[in-house]
């Protein structure tokens, strides 16, 4: 479950950042200057700044976190046969699919995955993993690719950023307002604020992260089964659903670390709660999707 953790976990360290940055600034003094009345406009303009910021920096750092918290060598210069045709398949992909060409990379690890990311479809990234070079024939491998290019394509970097971007924004906001009511309710300061304050919006932030989360999951499962049709539709249906059942052999994969997980192909297994926070749906439920899309 790559890509989706380490991109939470990337906006998490950001906002927190920010928001010391403004607490050393004074710009949090701004809500208690009316004394004990919330100014919600302020508190929310400096919660989008917060929530956006952290989200559009993470995704602006997203290939670069790619190679290096993964290891990704990047294929510059084709050593063997396999790299000229990983680059010339991707290169034919972006082509149908009306995008700038994607950097390819490889990275070693020994589970079958591959993840796409990037600031823009004229500027991303697709990397494959050495277990799926391994496992894989080349038909799968290139409808592995087709979904990774579609990622690409549908700008779903982008639109898991601007939706990370509005839920860190209500996370920040609700997380300030409960804090300011425990603080001016519970304990009754008068005056600016006390530890009551940083205490429980601190609690309220992450608690509430964790319910936004699966808001994100939801929209990234969603995104999955687009980027499967998609994949087909580059690859050919036959070979996506054989892709998908490949993943299946022996076990379900695992997800990818860190935030790489919305854009990567495979997801872990996931049933009743634990389903909610997942990146990925079931490959079964995907292959059914497809099957049932073919007619």
């Amino acid at each position: 479950m790559m890509r989706i953790v380490l991109f939470l976990a990337t906006n998490a360290a950001i906002m927190v950042l920010i928001s010391i940055v403004f607490q050393m600034f004074g710009f949090e003094g701004i809500l208690a200057e009316n004394g004990v009345d919330l100014n919600l406009q302020a508190l929310l303009v400096m919660s989008a700044v917060i929530g956006f910021g952290g989200s559009f920096i993470s995704l602006a750092m997203s290939k670069f976190l790619a190679k290096r918290s993964m290891g990704v060598k990047i294929i510059a210069q084709p050593a063997n046969s396999t790299e000229q045709w990983l680059v010339s398949t991707v290169k034919r992909q972006a082509e149908q699919a009306g995008i700038g060409m994607p950097e390819v990379g490889i990275f070693d690890t020994p589970e079958p995955n591959a993840f796409a990311t990037g600031m823009s479809r004229n500027n991303a990234l697709v990397a494959v993993s050495a277990g799926l070079l391994k496992n894989m024939n080349s038909d799968e491998i290139e409808a592995v690719l087709a979904h990774e290019i579609t990622h690409v394509s549908n700008g779903d970097m982008v639109t898991m950023g601007l939706i990370q971007g509005v839920i860190n924004t209500f996370v920040i906001f609700l997380s300030r307002v409960i804090g300011h009511v425990v603080d001016r309710v519970v304990f009754k300061t008068e005056r600016g604020y006390g530890p009551a304050y940083y205490v429980t919006s601190i609690v309220a932030q992450i608690f509430l992260s964790i319910l936004a989360s699966m808001i994100v999951m939801w929209f990234s499962r969603r995104r999955e089964f687009r980027a499967d049709v998609g994949g087909a539709s580059l690859a050919g249906r036959n070979k996506m659903i054989a892709a998908l059942q490949a993943l299946q052999r022996g076990h379900e994969p695992h997800d990818l670390p860190g935030e790489f997980a919305a854009f990567g192909i495979s997801g872990g297994l996931g049933s009743g709660i634990k389903k909610l926070f997942m990146s990925h749906p079931p490959l079964q439920e995907r292959i059914a999707a497809l099957r049932a899309a073919g007619g």
